[in-house]
């Protein structure tokens, strides 16, 4: 299986092809509303995942993988909110 990239051509974060292929994560969405089930079965997807990897990684990887979920969870809080934002500008304006 061939690697697909994290960033894309325009140097921008491409992980949204491999969330669409979560079906989990889209099922949860299609409704529009993620409940408390929905969200602790993804915690805990979230948590096996990082079991998984944590052990296998050097000190040097285990510090690298570290700050990129630091960054990636900062970029999602972010991106909600800067999209939250523009939502409720463009409503504003109508």
């Amino acid at each position: 299986m061939s690697r697909a990239n994290w960033i894309d051509d325009d140097n921008h974060p491409a992980l949204d092809a491999h969330m669409q292929r979560l079906e989990h994560f889209t099922t949860s969405l299609a409704d529009g509303v993620v409940d408390h089930q929905e969200l602790a079965g993804q915690e805990e997807r979230l948590i096996a995942a990082m079991r998984a990897v944590e052990p296998a990684l050097s000190d040097e990887q285990h510090a690298k993988v570290t700050a990129l979920l630091a960054e990636l969870a900062a970029y999602t809080v972010m991106e909600m909110l800067h999209s939250m934002t523009q939502s409720r500008a463009a409503q504003a304006i109508r």
